[in-house]
């Protein structure tokens, strides 16, 4: 069974939970990222969802929402799950920063599990990352249950999902050495997006970058590519000096 086909029934037996929690309330679960590009891997991506709900929720649907996805980690990707919970409201027309009710991912894992109602009571507020995500979602993602995409989803405006990447790329000089992977293929999609106006997956973006570089760093796109699917990453990349080059291509187009 691939890696696709497990996390997404995961994804399946979580949105099930979440119609059971939510009833009418819930207007959809919507599929993002690496799974909605369908090139997914079980040892580098998480699984990522956004959950349009019609009214605010309460602390206690709050808590039943993280705490579904705290039972289903043990048997989750090791980078866990990455969810956000919008008003419908919020998202047609679209509003930037757009607001959420809930979020969660790994990076919030060890406190949820030992303070689940602290957390879900702090857990809200405005996030630029929502503009990237829903605008992924509308270009590539899908309802997995629910009123579809465009009916639920406001076109983003270029100006939103600009800043929201920008944002993701300001320090990747610094981030590049503890984040290779990642900052690397996530650079050469922003300048994609920036030279083409092409929305594209971390994958797609080092592919379109060992054509459109300089050969100087096709041995680093090669390597983080590699690493992407799962491989070992070798020592001795010029990560700094790519990180450093790709933000004076990309921040003159932004």
């Amino acid at each position: 069974m691939t890696d696709q086909i497990l996390a997404r029934q995961l994804l399946e037996g979580v949105c099930g939970e979440y119609q059971r929690i939510l009833g009418e309330k819930l207007t959809g679960v919507y599929l993002h990222g690496s799974m909605a590009f369908g090139c997914f891997t079980w040892a580098t991506g998480d699984i990522d969802f956004l959950v349009a709900v019609e009214a605010p929720l309460t602390q206690a649907e709050k808590e039943a929402l993280v705490q579904v996805l705290l039972d289903f980690t043990p048997d989750a990707p090791p980078k866990g799950f990455e969810m956000s919970v919008v008003l419908r409201e919020a998202c047609k027309p679209f509003r930037y920063p757009t607001p959420f009710e809930l979020h969660f991912s790994n990076a919030h894992l060890a406190r949820a599990a030992a303070d689940l109602s602290g957390y879900c009571r702090d857990m809200h507020g405005e996030d630029p990352d929502l503009a990237a995500h829903i605008t992924v979602l509308r270009h590539q993602g899908e309802a997995l249950f629910g009123q579809p995409v465009d009916a639920v989803f406001g076109e983003v405006p270029r100006a939103c999902y600009v800043d929201s990447i920008i944002g993701d790329v300001h320090s990747a000089p610094e981030d590049i050495i503890d984040n290779p992977v990642y900052v690397t293929l996530n650079l050469c999609r922003v300048l994609a997006y920036l030279r083409s106006g092409l929305v594209l997956s971390k994958r797609q973006g080092g592919e379109w970058g060992l054509i459109q570089l300089p050969e100087e760093y096709h041995p680093l796109l090669r390597a983080a590519l590699a690493a992407y699917g799962g491989a070992a990453l070798p020592a001795d990349l010029p990560l700094h000096a790519f990180a450093a080059d790709m933000l004076e291509r990309i921040l003159p187009l932004a």
